[in-house]
């Protein structure tokens, strides 16, 4: 696994991008939506306020791909971008804490997020990636 979280990895993931989060519907049909997401440890995080779709479809299959654009370009002329392949353990509680980190990179400094001053506990989906592709240095 660590070898998968290199420094060019972690500066795409920290970078401030949005993410496209691939889970799987019950039905088995994909389900796509953009988060912001941040590093811990050797996991990639997003944090979520209620049990949305994402989070059910987690709790019931792990399965999870991450797409996120990334600067620069390759020798032909392709944009960067880095795509994980992984599985996520959904946590309970931590999500407005891990929110208001992330608030500060995607938002911004000294941004309050969520706005609300008892915000719900809400949940942590912690990725552990097991293979990243896509187009820029990770991908050799």
């Amino acid at each position: 696994m660590g070898e998968t979280m290199t420094d060019e990895v972690r500066d795409v993931v920290t970078a401030g991008r949005l993410a496209h989060m691939v889970t799987l519907n019950p039905d088995g049909s994909p389900q796509v939506p953009l988060v912001w997401v941040g590093i811990d440890g050797d996991h990639i995080v997003s944090a979520h306020m209620g049990a949305w779709r994402k989070v059910q479809n987690l709790q019931r299959d792990p399965r999870v791909s991450l797409s996120i654009e990334a600067e620069g370009r390759d020798a032909q002329g392709l944009d960067h971008y880095l795509v994980v392949h992984g599985t996520a353990e959904v946590v309970e509680g931590g999500a407005a804490p891990l929110l208001q980190q992330l608030a500060e990179v995607y938002l911004g400094p000294g941004v309050k997020f969520p706005p609300v001053d008892d915000p719900a506990l809400g949940y942590v989906v912690r990725i552990t990636p097991q293979r990243i592709g896509g187009v820029g240095p990770w991908a050799a």
